[in-house]
Protein backbone atom coordinates (compact mmCIF):
# COMPACT_ATOMS: atom_id res chain seq x y z
CA UNK A 1 0.00 0.00 0.00
CA UNK A 2 2.70 2.39 0.80
CA UNK A 3 4.08 1.89 -2.61
CA UNK A 4 0.91 2.77 -4.64
CA UNK A 5 0.83 6.11 -2.37
CA UNK A 6 4.08 6.69 -2.82
CA UNK A 7 2.86 6.40 -7.21
CA UNK A 8 0.14 8.67 -6.12
CA UNK A 9 2.18 11.20 -4.62
CA UNK A 10 4.63 11.36 -7.23
CA UNK A 11 2.05 11.59 -10.18
CA UNK A 12 0.27 14.92 -8.49
CA UNK A 13 3.21 16.19 -8.17
CA UNK A 14 4.63 15.99 -11.64
CA UNK A 15 1.24 16.37 -13.22
CA UNK A 16 -0.16 15.21 -16.08
CA UNK A 17 1.50 12.19 -17.44
CA UNK A 18 2.55 11.52 -21.35
CA UNK A 19 -0.79 10.11 -23.29
CA UNK A 20 -0.10 6.91 -25.07
CA UNK A 21 -2.64 6.06 -28.04
CA UNK A 22 -2.29 2.45 -28.94
CA UNK A 23 -4.47 0.30 -31.47
CA UNK A 24 -4.03 -3.46 -31.64
CA UNK A 25 -0.66 -3.16 -29.46
CA UNK A 26 1.41 -1.05 -32.22
CA UNK A 27 1.06 2.53 -32.74
CA UNK A 28 -0.86 4.13 -35.14
CA UNK A 29 -1.70 7.27 -33.91
CA UNK A 30 0.88 9.65 -32.67
CA UNK A 31 0.89 12.41 -30.16
CA UNK A 32 3.01 15.50 -30.08
CA UNK A 33 2.66 18.43 -27.54
CA UNK A 34 2.34 22.46 -28.91
CA UNK A 35 2.94 25.29 -26.45
CA UNK A 36 0.74 28.36 -27.06
CA UNK A 37 3.50 30.78 -26.20
CA UNK A 38 2.21 34.10 -24.75
CA UNK A 39 3.03 37.82 -23.24
CA UNK A 40 1.67 40.93 -22.90
CA UNK A 41 3.10 44.20 -24.48
CA UNK A 42 1.38 46.69 -22.50
CA UNK A 43 -2.09 45.31 -22.06
CA UNK A 44 -2.12 43.68 -25.79
CA UNK A 45 -1.78 39.75 -25.81
CA UNK A 46 0.82 38.31 -28.23
CA UNK A 47 0.67 35.14 -29.24
CA UNK A 48 4.58 33.51 -30.46
CA UNK A 49 4.93 31.81 -33.95
CA UNK A 50 7.20 29.79 -35.53
CA UNK A 51 8.19 28.67 -38.99
CA UNK A 52 8.24 25.04 -39.93
CA UNK A 53 11.21 23.77 -41.39
CA UNK A 54 10.76 22.21 -44.44
CA UNK A 55 7.41 24.75 -45.51
CA UNK A 56 8.46 27.54 -43.87
CA UNK A 57 4.58 27.89 -43.08
CA UNK A 58 3.53 29.78 -39.67
CA UNK A 59 2.97 27.18 -37.06
CA UNK A 60 3.21 26.58 -33.02
CA UNK A 61 6.43 25.22 -31.34
CA UNK A 62 5.51 21.51 -31.40
CA UNK A 63 7.55 18.11 -30.62
CA UNK A 64 7.25 14.53 -29.34
CA UNK A 65 6.83 13.11 -26.04
CA UNK A 66 10.45 13.33 -24.14
CA UNK A 67 10.96 10.67 -21.22
CA UNK A 68 10.05 11.49 -17.98
CA UNK A 69 8.27 15.01 -18.81
CA UNK A 70 5.10 15.71 -18.60
CA UNK A 71 2.83 17.25 -21.95
CA UNK A 72 3.25 20.57 -20.63
CA UNK A 73 7.02 20.48 -19.95
CA UNK A 74 7.81 18.78 -23.12
CA UNK A 75 6.01 21.74 -24.55
CA UNK A 76 7.80 24.22 -23.37
CA UNK A 77 10.97 22.44 -24.17
CA UNK A 78 9.81 22.90 -27.29
CA UNK A 79 8.87 26.46 -27.27
CA UNK A 80 12.86 26.91 -26.31
CA UNK A 81 14.47 24.83 -29.15
CA UNK A 82 12.07 26.08 -31.65
CA UNK A 83 11.20 29.76 -30.56
CA UNK A 84 13.78 30.54 -27.92
CA UNK A 85 11.49 31.48 -25.60
CA UNK A 86 11.69 30.10 -21.75
CA UNK A 87 9.07 30.70 -19.12
CA UNK A 88 6.33 28.89 -16.77
CA UNK A 89 4.36 25.65 -18.92
CA UNK A 90 0.90 25.36 -17.23
CA UNK A 91 -0.55 22.09 -16.92
CA UNK A 92 -3.58 22.44 -18.69
CA UNK A 93 -4.49 20.79 -22.05
CA UNK A 94 -6.26 23.95 -23.81
CA UNK A 95 -7.51 21.63 -26.62
CA UNK A 96 -6.44 19.19 -29.72
CA UNK A 97 -6.13 19.18 -33.09
CA UNK A 98 -5.03 16.41 -35.37
CA UNK A 99 -3.49 16.50 -38.46
CA UNK A 100 -1.36 14.09 -41.06
CA UNK A 101 2.65 13.83 -40.81
CA UNK A 102 4.35 12.34 -43.64
CA UNK A 103 6.95 9.92 -42.28
CA UNK A 104 8.63 8.61 -44.92
CA UNK A 105 6.40 6.38 -47.24
CA UNK A 106 3.67 6.05 -44.28
CA UNK A 107 2.25 9.09 -43.38
CA UNK A 108 0.64 8.94 -40.08
CA UNK A 109 -2.19 10.72 -38.09
CA UNK A 110 -1.30 13.31 -34.99
CA UNK A 111 -2.82 14.37 -32.58
CA UNK A 112 -1.42 17.40 -31.13
CA UNK A 113 -2.17 18.84 -27.58
CA UNK A 114 -1.70 22.41 -26.93
CA UNK A 115 -0.46 23.86 -23.94
CA UNK A 116 -0.12 27.29 -22.59
CA UNK A 117 3.57 28.57 -21.55
CA UNK A 118 3.66 32.15 -20.31
CA UNK A 119 6.84 33.78 -21.51
CA UNK A 120 9.30 35.80 -19.38
CA UNK A 121 12.15 35.41 -21.32
CA UNK A 122 12.79 36.24 -24.96
CA UNK A 123 16.12 34.53 -25.93
CA UNK A 124 18.11 36.19 -28.83
CA UNK A 125 20.39 32.47 -29.40
CA UNK A 126 18.42 29.23 -29.24
CA UNK A 127 18.88 25.78 -30.95
CA UNK A 128 16.67 25.93 -33.83
CA UNK A 129 17.46 29.99 -34.77
CA UNK A 130 19.22 29.32 -37.76
CA UNK A 131 16.29 27.20 -39.25
CA UNK A 132 12.95 29.17 -38.30
CA UNK A 133 11.71 32.38 -38.05
CA UNK A 134 10.19 33.88 -34.76
CA UNK A 135 7.32 36.18 -34.28
CA UNK A 136 4.70 37.98 -31.82
CA UNK A 137 1.43 38.50 -33.24
CA UNK A 138 -1.76 39.55 -31.68
CA UNK A 139 -4.09 35.74 -31.29
CA UNK A 140 -6.61 36.87 -34.22
CA UNK A 141 -3.94 37.75 -36.62
CA UNK A 142 -2.14 34.22 -35.54
CA UNK A 143 -4.92 32.53 -35.91
CA UNK A 144 -5.06 33.66 -39.41
CA UNK A 145 -1.81 32.53 -40.32
CA UNK A 146 -2.55 28.82 -39.24
CA UNK A 147 -3.65 26.19 -41.65
CA UNK A 148 -5.57 23.81 -38.93
CA UNK A 149 -9.17 24.91 -38.40
CA UNK A 150 -9.17 23.49 -34.90
CA UNK A 151 -5.97 25.42 -34.00
CA UNK A 152 -7.27 28.15 -35.04
CA UNK A 153 -9.79 28.14 -32.87
CA UNK A 154 -8.12 27.63 -29.92
CA UNK A 155 -5.68 30.51 -30.73
CA UNK A 156 -8.04 32.95 -31.71
CA UNK A 157 -10.14 32.33 -28.35
CA UNK A 158 -7.15 31.94 -26.02
CA UNK A 159 -7.68 33.40 -22.64
CA UNK A 160 -5.25 33.90 -19.95
CA UNK A 161 -7.81 34.75 -17.60
CA UNK A 162 -9.45 32.19 -17.67
CA UNK A 163 -6.26 29.80 -16.89
CA UNK A 164 -6.74 30.84 -12.94
CA UNK A 165 -9.92 29.19 -12.92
Amino acid sequence: MAQAKSKDQKTKKRGQLPIKLRVGGKTDVRTQFAALCYRYEGEKLKICMVTSRRSGRWILPKGWPMHKQTPAEAAAQEAWEEAGVTGKAIDRCLGVYSYVKPLSENPAPVVVMIYPVSVDQIHDKWPEQKERKRKWVSPKKAAKKLQEPELRRIVSTFDPALLSR
